[in-house]
């Protein structure tokens, strides 16, 4: 298949279709081309799947870093999560030792933990969409071309953190359901 070369420089291609491994026909190709034509240059012969290889490298690069830096964030937020929690259920070991002593059932104050991290995370997933938002349409002004993601990507992005937060709120609940209430009441 040849260009014009106002659209291509001086270049021109050739698309074979191969039922087998196509480099082994380079070398018939190379022949057949410098015996119709031998000044005629047969650089780089490649498959589709090169080509697009190499077009595709850069993306998937991006990819795995991006990938890589989400995966921090996510890590950061669930240490986060859990250590807000575990901060609160230390503080509040009295409350829940009270609560046993009153006959509120493990499962209740687990709930109860479980609850806090989930609202917790609800307003810090609040918060970043906000902001997302906010920094989106101001860097929008600044910058053409750029794109809001999907309503799609927040929403799982937003599942994937209050998901990572009930589970990151597991272990302070888990403590806070196994406190002992007449240790609790006896250490005051």
């Amino acid at each position: 298949m040849y260009q014009p070369s106002g659209q291509e420089g001086w270049q021109g291609r050739l698309f074979v279709r191969a039922k087998h491994d196509p480099y082994t026909l380079v070398p018939v190709i190379t022949r057949t081309i410098h015996d119709m034509a031998t000044d005629q240059p047969v650089e780089r012969a490649s498959t589709l799947e090169d080509i697009r290889a190499e077009v595709l490298t850069p993306d998937r690069l991006n990819a795995i870093v991006f990938g890589g830096f989400a995966a921090v964030a996510l890590l950061i937020s669930v240490v986060g999560v859990a250590g807000v929690l575990a901060f609160s259920v230390s503080g509040r070991t009295r409350e829940f030792g009270i609560r046993m002593a009153l006959g509120a059932m493990p499962r209740n104050i687990l709930t109860n933990v479980l609850l806090e991290g989930f609202v917790i995370a609800s307003i810090g997933v609040a918060a970043g969409v906000v902001v997302a938002f906010a920094l989106a349409r101001a860097i929008g002004r600044y910058v053409a071309g750029v794109q809001l993601p999907g309503a799609l990507s927040f929403i799982a992005s937003a599942v994937v953190i209050l998901a990572a937060a009930v589970i990151a709120s597991a272990v302070p609940a888990a403590r806070a359901a196994r406190v002992e209430a007449a240790e609790v009441l006896r250490s005051e």
